[in-house]
């Protein structure tokens, strides 16, 4: 017997078979070094010396091939990736540009302290290595934290109320900003209204772009 409209889309849909994803047969990006920089490349272990100091970051979790070039340009590649895996070629490539970055000039992060009524006492002590907050919405407690390795804080010069975050690795001046930013969160009260707290105000390489 002849199949009905309906028993032909049922056959139909039992045989079509969504389409197969796309993939890259080779995608590759390129970084140039320059003077005054050493980048060694090892087992997809990346290290930048420069004026500034030594950073040293491994790339072991991604699946991609890391190498030096003869013309001394780092290449990172990936054969066969779909578009999500190769997008980790750009990501390797932006992590070596920031240490390049952070050997020849380095990174600052500004931090302004802002509050309607109870001021804040910033007390930055331990080599410029541990900050100390006091005061905030008037509470006695007192908050220390530990910056990352690497990473300094000081005062701002000409500015009031405001500390400068200095350091060659970007991920660890990032880091402590971020963890001064979190120790001082309003709890249980309407943030709209208690805007007190320390805020990162400006990223920027040591002395601007």
């Amino acid at each position: 017997p002849r199949p009905t409209r309906r028993d032909s889309s049922k056959s139909f849909a039992s045989t079509h078979r969504p389409p197969a994803k796309m993939r890259m047969i080779h995608k590759s990006q390129t970084i140039s070094v320059p003077e005054g920089v050493t980048l060694v490349v090892k087992a997809r272990q990346v290290t930048v010396k420069g004026p500034r100091g030594t950073l040293t970051k491994s790339f072991k979790h991604m699946s991609v091939d890391i190498f030096k070039l003869p013309n001394g340009q780092v290449q990172v590649e990936k054969w066969f990736g779909a578009t999500k895996e190769s997008a980790s070629i750009r990501s390797a490539c932006s992590h070596m540009t920031n240490m390049i970055i952070g050997v020849t000039k380095g990174f600052e992060y500004k931090m302004r302290f802002v509050y309607a009524h109870f001021p804040i006492n910033v007390a930055i002590v331990e080599k410029d290595t541990v900050v100390e907050i006091r005061n905030f919405l008037g509470e006695k407690i007192v908050r220390r934290i530990q910056c990352h390795p690497g990473v300094t804080c000081t005062r701002s010069k000409d500015i009031k109320d405001e500390i400068v975050m200095v350091g060659n690795d970007i991920d660890n001046v990032s880091l402590s900003a971020s963890l001064i930013n979190q120790s001082c969160h309003v709890k249980n009260k309407d943030i709209r209204k208690f805007l007190d707290g320390i805020y990162i105000s400006e990223r920027n390489v040591i002395g601007g772009r």
